[in-house]
């Protein structure tokens, strides 16, 4: 059996080994595919049943043109990338991989908080720079240090993400909120679950880990920040496309948020006219939470999972039905 790997390189870029793929048929892999050259998207899939993607997009044109595919492995646990109500349809499993980064992306997302509460960058810095050597007092600081515990982080969408971050949040002492899930018994130990314009008003911190979908793009605008506290800090380690991304560079240049970290933007690499790259406290980083080895490791061993369970006739972690 052929399968193709249309962009392997995040996954793998040399320190995995494909040999799971490799032990299940015939393996081409592509370190990336031009996602916006359907032409060739559909030369690199050719009559392979089996394809693997992150962020590739096999959409309905790609799929209708590809008649042997039967078989979609995303090395992700977002499926935005494919079309896949279109691929059930045509009878083509897709399966994603979940859970696989969760402590990880939590992880991250308070690592953005601290950094902007606590300007460890910036003190280090500074310190190389001799300016501590120079100092007459014993201690200094450049600008101001924000205490967490008693503040309230508001947190949209509560899945294991989620409140894996809702749990770091409470150990700091955090009032943690909850909105966009539906109550879990695991959810209750951790915060109150609300409805969103209550958290807008009430968090001090707002951290982003919902799904994209129709009903979450740009839920982050004009409207949604300004039913939030002034000076509220903004988290996003989910998708950028959750965020208006000019109305936040805008709130971040008055002052109405006091700073921003985000993960992600809504176009990947970020573009040089991105708004947030010019926008005071705004901390970005290149959509790097969910790499640590451990957590590809467990991407590469789900994903042939996958595979071999469809293979067998028992499909595992179907997101096309």
């Amino acid at each position: 059996m052929d399968i193709v790997v249309l962009d392997g390189y995040t996954e793998n870029p040399g320190d995995l080994s494909w040999a799971g793929f490799e032990n299940i048929g015939s393996l081409t892999v592509y370190d990336c595919t031009p996602k916006d050259d359907t032409v060739e998207i559909l030369r690199r899939i050719g009559r392979a049943p089996a394809v693997l993607t992150n962020k590739t997009p096999i959409n309905a044109q790609v799929i209708d043109a590809c008649p042997e595919l039967k078989y979609i492995g995303l090395f992700s646990t977002g499926t935005d990338a494919v079309d896949c109500a279109h691929a059930a349809g045509r009878g083509i499993v897709v399966a994603n991989v979940p859970s696989y980064s969760t402590a990880a992306v939590a992880q991250h997302a308070i690592a953005l908080l601290l950094e902007i509460c606590s300007k460890v960058a910036l003190h280090n810095a500074s310190v190389h720079k001799g300016e501590w050597q120079d100092c007459p007092d014993f201690c200094y600081w450049k600008g101001s240090i924000t205490e967490l515990a008693g503040l309230t982080m508001g947190i949209i969408g509560f899945g294991e993400i989620g409140r894996a971050t809702g749990r770091i949040a409470k150990a700091m002492g955090m009032r943690v909120l909850a909105a966009g899930s539906r109550p879990r018994a695991e959810g209750l130990e951790i915060g109150e679950y609300v409805e969103l314009d209550q958290l807008l008003r009430e968090s001090d911190v707002i951290s982003i880990h919902c799904p994209m979908k129709p009903e979450t793009s740009r839920l982050i605008n004009r409207d949604t920040i300004d039913k939030m506290r002034h000076g509220v800090i903004i988290i996003n380690t989910a998708r950028g496309g959750i965020i208006d991304e000019e109305a936040l560079a805008q709130a971040l240049d008055s002052g109405r948020v006091a700073a921003a970290g985000v993960d992600v933007v809504s176009v990947e690499p970020i573009k040089p006219d991105n708004p947030l790259l010019s926008a005071p406290n705004c901390i970005i980083t290149p959509h790097a939470a969910w790499t640590p080895i451990t957590c590809r490791q467990r991407v590469m061993d789900i994903a042939v999972s996958n595979m071999r369970a469809w293979l067998e006739g028992h499909p595992e972690n179907v997101v096309s039905k």
